[in-house]
């Protein structure tokens, strides 16, 4: 059971981390170019692969269903190992797939994200790795 609330703890990092970012998203200048000239730029250049949509558009696109994949990670992830501890411990696959998705998130915080949410990816990592090792035990 003490192994369950590591990954909770990790779980309720990553949803955090999803809900700021998706504010950041829709809401303030965050997450926009500190040069106007470029968002102004991206507002109206479509992508090769289509004209229906431009660069700005699929920035904003992108972030939010990032936004949405960690939001779902934590309440997923934060339930089962809250309310469902047992059938989360003894789902290796489970267990790995929220290894593989933490371990991916920090691969690639590490090259193209700031400080910032890297680390909290970094500590998730570790609450949700003691975890899995407390649960061997």
């Amino acid at each position: 059971m003490f192994a369950a609330f590591f990954v909770a703890a990790s779980a309720a990092i990553i949803l955090v981390l999803g809900l700021i970012h998706l504010t950041y998203t829709f809401y303030g200048p965050k997450l926009h170019p500190r040069d106007s000239a470029l968002k102004a730029q991206l507002m109206v250049v479509s992508l090769n692969i289509s004209r229906e949509t431009t660069m700005w558009r699929t920035w904003i696109g992108f972030n939010a269903s990032h936004s949405f994949g960690c939001i779902f990670f934590g309440l997923v992830y934060g339930y089962l190992a809250l309310l469902q501890s047992t059938l989360l411990m003894r789902s290796w696959v489970l267990l790995a797939v929220g290894l593989a998705l933490l371990v991916g998130y920090f691969m690639i915080g590490r090259r193209y994200w700031f400080s910032v949410p890297f680390r909290g990816i970094a500590l998730a990592l570790a609450l949700y790795s003691t975890g899995l090792a407390l649960n061997l035990r």
